[in-house]
């Protein structure tokens, strides 16, 4: 999905002869700089470790959004507990008891409305099993993205496009714009202004 329709060319200061495949290819920078697939709102799956003495995670991808009528972004979420890993320490007792009933390591079902989460941070804070153990590790599935593109990324969208209208080696008679040699001049495209546009949509720890 292009993020700049051309009847928004004029709005966010684009040349009238601009063709649509500059938007494409700026598009496809802004989600290779951002790390995701798009920034529309999309369902993303991960696996995350739990800091001993923590009940919450962050995810990699906001803000975190519903999927049309879906009423939480949280599609499913399972954790799980085991032996304690090298420095953590937890209730022997309690884990004794854990061991009898259940494999280590087994993954268990969490009811998603039982979990507090951040729309804007992506934090996750899950709730304590039947046994008052803390889970070690989580698998979420999720949705997060914008339902509307704003005029954040729309100007970002058409910046990057003048700054490659404005590079010599790009601004050449072309019928179209090859994403590749957009991405080969991405340092010099993506100026400041855009990476501050950009910012709170760059995936987490991930790249």
């Amino acid at each position: 999905m292009a993020y700049l329709l051309p009847a928004d060319f004029g709005n966010y200061g684009l040349p009238a002869g601009t063709t649509p495949d500059w938007v494409t290819a700026a598009t496809a920078l802004i989600n290779s700089y951002c790390r995701r697939p798009d920034l529309t709102v999309v369902q993303y799956q991960e696996r995350l470790r739990i800091v001993a003495g923590s009940q919450s995670v962050l995810l990699s991808y906001l803000p975190l959004s519903p999927l049309g009528a879906a009423a939480s972004p949280i599609v499913s979420i399972e954790g799980r507990y085991g032996r304690g890993r090298r420095g953590e320490m937890c209730d022997a007792p309690l884990l004794d008891v854990a061991l009898a009933f259940s494999l280590p390591g087994e993954w268990t079902a969490i009811d998603p409305t039982s979990v507090d989460f951040a729309p804007d941070t992506g934090e996750l804070t899950l709730p304590w099993n039947v046994l008052g153990l803390p889970y070690n590790e989580v698998s979420v599935t999720y949705t997060a993205g914008l339902a509307v593109i704003g005029d954040d990324v729309k100007s970002a969208c058409a910046q990057i496009v003048r700054n490659a209208q404005a590079q010599p080696a790009l601004n050449a008679s072309m019928t179209k714009m090859d994403t590749m040699q957009m991405k080969y001049f991405s340092s010099s495209l993506l100026d400041d202004t855009v990476k501050a546009w950009l910012r709170p949509y760059v995936a987490n720890r991930l790249g």
